[in-house]
Parts: structure tokens; C-alpha cells; sequence
């Protein structure tokens, strides 16, 4: 029996109409009859809830009524396809070629059939066969860009992107996947002669400037990435994704009131998700309007109780008010969800030091540096637990075995120098301080931060001086 759905309140009244009759004809084991159009849209509306096999009952249906519809056997192939049941699909196909000889949907599809079984070679030489005839050779060319991307071969599928935006420079979906694989192959760079180009054609493309603005954002020219997505809002005023990637680039530029209200303007334009709501929550924090940023954290976490990041933020402002016991219960919450976050871990440390749990923060440390051992800030504040006790002989042996997991950060070397100056160990602090300096000359500044006494102070600059020369 086919269960009935709820519809979406936009799906057109005949449509729900002709699904609702479909589906008692079902459970009724009945006769009905259904003009083609109508079988067209009740395989639509499945096809877009996702619902593959009520819209493989559909197209058989509609296809033993109306044998000869290309669309309802390039629907019924495209969820064979899905299913895995190749050869169905192929004879499918190989049956509209007989009606519809030129047709280049069905080669499409072929040409993915084939590219689902992983005979690439096959789906390749079939499309460029195409070419020939082929009046829109800019979408053949994208076809074949897409079969050499599917099978890895980018610059393959480069070179066929290429030539459909020579073709016809308003291919959108050619400059997408262009951007895609020069991205795999850490040429970026060298899409946004294509994108600038298309911008300039026709100035009025939302989309042209969005994804421009996403290659300038791969490649870290946020306020170039920020121009363009300005653009695309501006000529598609509810342009949801355009307003939350400006948002994020905003967040890289620190204008975080500028964040906020691009993060506002995407909830105005789509649903809430958690993910949304967090940003606009961490656009809050970085102005340190604690209050307002829980509450959207909350939001978030209202939505999916399961959403770390919304309660890891939760426990991160209450920190900063210096809420600590409420803190930890947060940050506890997050870290059990997700316990392969370094950052979860240091949070949960750095909370217990301050509520004096020292045992408790030391635990949480020792966990943090075994999921990321390459994460130097965490033994750094470990070693600083130690450190501000006065045990420096723990404190140095912290930054030993750090240095295991990072032998060539400065940060490091700079500490391990603290520690055993303390530790009355010159000769060997300096031996530290010197690989510190080759590294990194400019971090000796936060030496002074540890020693106040201006004996010692001129003893360090000395010898860094004499280094610098």
C-alpha cells in the first residue's frame, strides 16, 4: 500500500490532485486513466521528494500507456540508473534512440549510465561522436568535461569546460566545474580570466559574480571575494547563499558588524540551520555581545540538540563572562558529542584551571594533545598550567615532548627558553633561544612577558642583539 504524504503548500492544486488519484489507483488495484502531462508531473513531484520508487511506478504506468514518451523513458532510465540497474536502463534508452535518433538528452544520459559503471572510455567516445552534429556543442563539451572529472583526468576535463565557455561564454555550469577542477589542481588562479570575463559580458549575472566571488574566496582575496558577492546581492535581492558566504568573508575581513548583518539577511531569505545561526551567533561574540550570541547558539541547539557547535559556543561566551561552572556544563555537552575536537578539549582545560579542578584540566590536556598532536597551543597552555604552579622541571618537560610532535615551531622553543631560565639552565636556555631566533626573530618580544626584572631583561636583550648582528 502507497502511503500517503503530506505536499508542499506551493505544488500546484491539480498536481496534489492527480498524485492523490495515482496513489488510490494503487491501493485500489484499479484502471485509471491519465493523460501524458499529468503522468509527467506525478513523475516530477516524486522525482523532486526524492521518492524514486513511487516515480519508477509512475513512469511504468504512464510508459504502458504512452509507450513512445522520451520524457518518461529518459525518467524511468535516470532512476534505473540510480538503482544500479544498468542494462534496464541501457535497453531503455537504446529503444527512444530508435524514435528519437538525435536526440542529445538520451546521449546524456547514456553517457552517465556509463560513467556510473565506471566505463568512462565508453561514455567519452559516444559524446565526442555527438560533436559532429551537435548545435549546442558547449553543453557536448560540458558533458565530456563532467565523464573526465568523474574519472579523475582534470586537465582532461579542463581543457572540454574550456572550450564550451568558448562556445558559449554563458555556461554557467561549465564555469563551475571549471573553477573545480583548476581547484583540485591548485591552479585557481587561472579561472578568473573566465569568470571576469563572463562579468563583463553580461554584467547583470548573479550567479557569474557569486561564484566569482567563490574563487576569490578559495583563494583568501576576501575583500575581492566581498566586492563580488556585494554585486550578486545586489542584482538578486534574496540571494540567500550569496548573503551567507559574505557573511563568512566579512568574519575573514574582522568586520563582524558587517558579518551580522549578511548572516540577518540570509535567515530573511531561507529557513534557519543550525549552521546559520551559529554564525551569526560567532559574528555577536567577536563584537563581545555575550547575550545576543548565546541566545542564537541556543537557537541552534533548539533546532538540533545534537549540534556541538552550538553548544560549544554556548559554553565559549559564558567563559568569557566569567561564568565558569555554567561554562563547563556547555563545553562538557559539546566535547561529549564530539570528542575528537582539540579545541573542545583546551575550552574544557582552560575551564577546569580556572574553577581549580587542576587534576581534571590536566586529564583534559592530556586528551587534547592525543587528538592533535600537532596542535601547538594546547601544549603550550599545558605547559603553562605548570609553569604559573612554579613547577617549571614539568613545564619544560611539557615542551620536550611537544617539540617531538613540532620540532620547527618558534612558539615552542621561545617557551622551553622560559622554563629553563627559571630553572637556573642558561647554557642550554640559550641554546633553545638561539634555534627560537633562526626560526623566528620577531617572537622574542614575549619573552619580556615573563620576566619583569630589568636585570634579566638587559641579560636577554644582550644576547639577542648580538644575535640579530
Amino acid at each position: 500500500m502507497m502511503e500517503q504524504h503530506e505536499f508542499d503548500d506551493h505544488l500546484p492544486e491539480a498536481t496534489r490532485d492527480s498524485v492523490l488519484r495515482f496513489e488510490k489507483m494503487l491501493e485500489n488495484r484499479e484502471n485509471s486513466f491519465f493523460d501524458l502531462e499529468t503522468y509527467e508531473q506525478i513523475v516530477e513531484h516524486y522525482l523532486e521528494e526524492g521518492k524514486l520508487e513511487e516515480a519508477l511506478k509512475a513512469c511504468e504506468y504512464g510508459l504502458s500507456q504512452y509507450p513512445y514518451s522520451l520524457e518518461l523513458m529518459l525518467n524511468q532510465s535516470q532512476i534505473l540508473g540510480n538503482f544500479q540497474r544498468y542494462e534496464e536502463a541501457l535497453e531503455l534508452l537504446e529503444k527512444a534512440s530508435l524514435f528519437n535518433p538525435h536526440d542529445l538528452d538520451i546521449f546524456y544520459l547514456r553517457s552517465t549510465i556509463f560513467g556510473l559503471m565506471g566505463d568512462y572510455e565508453h561514455a567519452i567516445e559516444m559524446l565526442k561522436e555527438v560533436l559532429d552534429y551537435a548545435e549546442e556543442k558547449d553543453e557536448v563539451h560540458y558533458h565530456i568535461g563532467m565523464a573526465y572529472q568523474q574519472w579523475g583526468k582534470f586537465e582532461e576535463a579542463i581543457f572540454h569546460y574550456q572550450q564550451a565557455i568558448q562556445c558559449d561564454l554563458s555556461n554557467e555550469n561549465a564555469l563551475y566545474e571549471l573553477a573545480n577542477c583548476l581547484d583540485q589542481l591548485g591552479k585557481l588562479e587561472e579561472s578568473l580570466p573566465y569568470y571576469l570575463a563572463f562579468t563583463d559580458r553580461d554584467p547583470s549575472s548573479y550567479n557569474a559574480w557569486y561564484n566569482l566571488g567563490i574563487a576569490y574566496s578559495k583563494l583568501e582575496r576576501f575583500e575581492e571575494a566581498a566586492e563580488a558577492y556585494e554585486y550578486a546581492t545586489y542584482l538578486k535581492k534574496n540571494f540567500a547563499s550569496a548573503y551567507y558566504n559574505l557573511g563568512n568573508t566579512y568574519m575573514n575581513l574582522d568586520r563582524f558588524e558587517d558579518a551580522q548583518d549578511a548572516y540577518e539577511k540570509t535567515l530573511k531569505n531561507e529557513e534557519p540551520t543550525p549552521e546559520t545561526l551559529c554564525c551569526l551567533a560567532a559574528a555577536f561574540e567577536k563584537q563581545m555581545k555575550y547575550e545576543e550570541a548565546i541566545k542564537y547558539y541556543k537557537d541552534a541547539i533548539a533546532l538540533d540538540p545534537l549540534w556541538d557547535e552550538g553548544w560549544y559556543g554556548v559554553g565559549v561566551c559564558l567563559y568569557e563572562s566569567n561564568k565558569w561552572f555554567q561554562a563547563l556544563h556547555f563545553l562538557r555537552k559539546a566535547l561529549n558529542l564530539n570528542k575528537k575536537n582539540p579545541d573542545y578539549w583546551l575550552a574544557v582545560a582552560e575551564t577546569e584551571q580556572r574553577i581549580g579542578n587542576s587534576v581534571s584540566s590536566e586529564e583534559a590536556f592530556r586528551e587534547g594533545v592525543e587528538v592533535a598532536p600537532e596542535d601547538v597551543e594546547i601544549w603550550v597552555k599545558w605547559s603553562l598550567l605548570y609553569y604559573e604552579q612554579g613547577e617549571f622541571d614539568r613545564a619544560s618537560d611539557i615542551i620536550m615532548q611537544a617539540l617531538d610532535e613540532c620540532p620547527d615551531e618558534p612558539e615552542l622553543y621561545y617557551h622551553l627558553t622560559v622554563y629553563l631560565i627559571h630553572l637556573g639552565k642558561f647554557k642550554e636556555a640559550f641554546l633553545y633561544l638561539e634555534t627560537a631566533l633562526t626560526l623566528n626573530y620577531d617572537m622574542h618580544l614575549m619573552l619580556f612577558d615573563y620576566f619583569t626584572n630589568l636585570e634579566t631583561q638587559k641579560a636577554l636583550y644582550k644576547i639577542i642583539e648580538q644575535y640579530k648582528k
